[in-house]
């Protein structure tokens, strides 16, 4: 027994603006029965000492102290600095 007909998978394509042939609405039609059978054959599940959850994987940060390491030596930086003023670099002017 069927509890989706073909006229309401045409009209979900036709919410969807999908158009469909009658072969695929057969195909839909099953499939969509199938689903149907599926969550209703979840439902017998007792889940009462299922604790509700948001995710099924375990969600934690994952995170590292944070370190002070020493940085490069000014010196060295500047040496790839095309301008710049004492331990200030340069930079061309974007706003007016």
């Amino acid at each position: 027994m069927s509890r989706i007909t073909k006229e309401q998978v045409y009209h979900i394509a036709d919410l969807a603006r999908l158009e469909i042939n009658e072969e695929e609405a057969e195909l839909f039609t099953s499939q969509l029965d199938d689903m149907i059978n599926m969550v209703e054959k979840l439902d017998e599940l007792d889940t009462s000492n299922v604790k509700p959850m948001s995710h099924v994987f375990i969600q934690e940060n994952v995170m590292r102290d944070d370190v002070t390491v020493e940085g490069l030596p000014i010196e060295e930086t500047m040496k790839n600095v095309p301008e710049h003023e004492g331990r200030l670099i340069k930079v061309p002017q974007i706003l007016e």
